[in-house]
């Protein structure tokens, strides 16, 4: 099939929705489909950059960076340069955009991650719901749905919307080394390793990342990740940590070298978890992209006790600990860092479980019976 997909993010980045943009289209390309990205128009040079490199991707496809005026105009714009495009299929990230896709008569995927946000976002999400045509929903989380639902008024049909959580590419995380080696190879002090990837925003734990540190002197504690201004506040607030090292972003094929690098995989997150977008909290609908990684990398994951989060991880796959709870997260790792079996059974079953979550299973999931029908000659 030709699909334009249409996103907002800002391509090229390091924030998640970027990287799962790219992710997300990549694997659509790989199940053999032509694929054209639109994304905004913005000031990021992308002359010198390597797309495949900075989103850890095998395959290309067309980028177009529309010129629009503001975001709301964007939505509009982006679809009618896709109609030129004489596309079988638009799927987007927008609910404004899919609106206007199936106004114009064309099968459309809305993929949703948040909870709609502003004045008319749920009215937005109300229309795609009530209009005709062939459509479907991708929810990345069944909290997330159900939300949209109960909540929202987005009512859809059994056939109308895909639980599709994010995904990994398996097949980069093949031959990891040992922790000790990558720990080497990585230049790292060696020492048992506690490690944190993702971004640097509110909600994400760092706080109780640096009391663990401070609790646990004796290990090493890594978070990778981060935009440059956020890491040197933190770094500067670890001064007095050296036990604690703020890498800041990673090209995202390089990630797997990192994780491997643990003995222990945190996700602290806290009750309210805040985006690059600082406009909603996706702690109850979530599908962090680094948990999929964290299982594929096969090192034992400590995870906030988010009903979400139990959406893919259980007892047999995590451990787990109230999100903000610092002496119970201090309790739980230190079990964790002195039962090396128990690490190796938890990161087996995870490893075992992540290999239905990857972005080519993902697509597939979401594109089953969008696909266009060719006659038979």
């Amino acid at each position: 099939m030709k699909i334009v997909a249409i996103a907002g993010s800002t391509i090229p980045s390091d924030t998640a929705n970027s990287i799962q943009v790219m992710k997300a289209c990549s694997a659509l390309v790989q199940l053999g489909h032509d694929i054209t990205l639109i994304v905004p128009e913005t000031n990021v040079e992308r002359l010198t950059l390597n797309v495949q490199r900075h989103y850890g991707i095998e395959t290309t496809f067309p980028i177009e960076w529309l010129t629009s005026s503001s975001r709301r105009l964007f939505t509009f714009n982006s679809v009618r340069r896709a109609l030129k495009l004489k596309p079988d299929l638009i799927y987007t990230w927008f609910p404004q955009s899919a609106v206007f896709s199936l106004l114009a008569g064309l099968p459309t995927i809305f993929e949703a991650h948040l909870q709609p946000t502003g004045r008319f976002g749920p009215a937005w999400h109300r229309a795609f719901a009530a209009l005709r045509g062939k459509k479907r929903a991708a929810c990345i989380t069944d909290a997330l749905h159900k939300t949209l639902d109960h909540d929202f008024g987005m009512h859809l049909r059994a056939d109308e919307f895909v639980i599709a959580p994010n995904g990994v590419e398996l097949e980069c995380f093949t031959s990891l080394p040992d922790p000790e080696r990558a720990r080497q190879t990585l230049g790292l002090r060696e020492a048992p390793t506690v490690l944190c990837a993702g971004h640097l925003y509110a909600g994400r734990g760092v706080d109780l990342f640096l009391a663990l540190a401070e609790a646990l002197p004796d290990e090493r504690f890594v978070w990778v990740g981060g935009r440059a201004s956020d890491v040197e506040e933190w770094t500067r607030k670890a001064a007095g940590a050296r036990n604690v090292s703020f890498v800041g972003f990673v090209p995202n094929v390089e990630v797997p070298r990192y994780l491997a690098a643990a003995d222990v995989l945190l996700m602290p997150y806290a009750r309210s978890i805040l985006g690059s977008s600082g406009d909603a909290s996706s702690a109850s609908v979530a599908s962090p992209m680094k948990m999929f990684e964290y299982m594929a990398a096969g090192r034992a994951i400590l995870t906030s006790d988010l009903p979400v989060i139990r959406e893919v991880l259980d007892d047999s796959s995590a451990a787990f600990a109230p999100p903000e709870d610092a002496p119970a997260w201090i309790a739980a790792l230190t079990s964790l860092l002195a039962d090396p079996a128990r690490r190796a059974a938890l990161a087996s079953t995870a490893r075992r479980n992540v290999e239905k979550y990857t972005w080519l299973a993902r697509a597939e999931k979401i594109l089953d019976g969008m696909q266009k029908v060719v006659p038979s000659l």
